[in-house]
């Protein structure tokens, strides 16, 4: 019996097929919530999510689609995804995640029905200017940090940190729950900054392929004596008159931009962080090791920080996917995908 966990995004959706807990296959298409979004119609995406289907079970000798259990997670579940879940309120646990999961048939993608994971969504009510930094969403990032809490045995009361395009601070507490989650654009920023601006000639297009900890340093306080916007110009100025190298202007700009991430891990509402919470860092090589050198080096913070590296063959938004919709129906190795009808008729 095989596990298929598809994890669609706004831009990209990726497939994995999954044996003994491990990803053996995976395949991704170029589609997502934005699809829908542009067209009005789910077509694209579900032809997309098709497609990578096929090309990641076409990679598992003697492996059909009816031999699966599918369970999606992302913003495919957002209004404009396949199967839209409204947002449950935080705090939530693993059990109370698992009841808000959706099975539904869509017979373009495939015969079993798909599970779908909801979202989760800040408890704030009346959302006005004035008390909005409290409030934050996330689909997606929840069966992330479910899927690290698993692999990881980590306690909380922690905060939990995924840096990407869409950077995720997310706070559980001592009873293993998501109680807030606050979100940043720092990645994309950094994307935009480095390829579609004025910058992309000072740095090749290029982001830093080693870290460098002066000049990241440097850049963080920059951006905190003269503000983001002449921090980044200062890249600009590295270039033209100094001799610094592209690993240097490319870790000032990283550290010009994850400032703003520090001050909304000290002072965003919500958070509401202490200085003694431990951190838990997880995400790609170079966001990450920059992140853990700023937390390090802020005297705000006295907790451990740790950097938990990625595992390909186990990856988080896959482990956690699995590990809610078990505690729905059960152990899914062990689980005939024709029984899961069954279970999916109170839904």
């Amino acid at each position: 019996m095989f596990i298929v966990t598809i994890d669609s995004g706004t831009t990209n959706t990726r497939v994995r097929v999954w044996k003994n807990k491990k990803v053996i296959a995976e395949a991704g298409e170029s589609v997502g919530l934005r699809d829908t979004a542009r067209t009005g119609n789910r077509a694209t995406l579900t032809a997309g999510v098709k497609l990578a289907l096929d090309r990641a079970l076409a990679q598992v000798e003697g492996c059909t689609v009816e031999q699966c259990v599918m369970v999606a997670s992302g913003m495919i579940t957002a209004e404009a995804g396949l199967c839209p879940i409204p947002h449950l309120h935080a705090p939530i646990s693993l059990g109370e995640l698992a009841q808000g999961a959706i099975a539904c048939d869509i017979p373009e993608i495939s015969p079993q029905p798909v599970w779908f994971i909801p979202g989760i969504k800040n408890a704030v009510t009346d959302v006005t200017a004035d008390n909005l930094d409290a409030m934050d969403v996330m689909r997606g990032e929840e069966v992330e940090t479910f899927g690290l809490l698993a692999l990881h045995d980590i306690r909380g009361p922690a905060l939990i940190v995924l840096p990407g395009s869409h950077s995720k601070f997310i706070r559980v507490d001592e009873q293993q729950r998501i109680i807030s989650s606050a979100t940043t654009m720092a990645g994309e920023l950094l994307d935009v900054l480095t390829h579609q601006t004025i910058l992309a000639n000072s740095l090749d297009s290029q982001f830093a392929t080693e870290l460098d900890g002066e000049y990241l340093q440097k850049g963080a306080a920059s951006c905190h004596e003269v503000g983001f916007a002449r921090s980044c110009f200062s890249v600009r100025l590295l270039d033209l008159f100094t001799t610094a190298s592209h690993n240097q202007k490319a870790s000032y700009l990283l550290g010009a931009t994850l400032c703003s991430d520090i001050q909304a891990m000290k002072h965003s509402r919500a958070l509401n962080l202490t200085p003694d919470t431990p951190i838990y860092i997880s995400g790609k090589a170079i966001l990450t090791q920059a992140l853990v050198a700023l937390i390090n080096a802020d005297p705000f913070f006295t907790a451990n920080v740790v950097l938990i590296d990625e595992d390909k063959h186990r990856p988080l938004s896959g482990v956690g996917a699995i590990t809610v919709i078990e505690q729905r129906v059960g152990q899914l190795d062990a689980c005939c995908p024709s029984n899961l009808r069954a279970v999916t008729q109170g839904n």
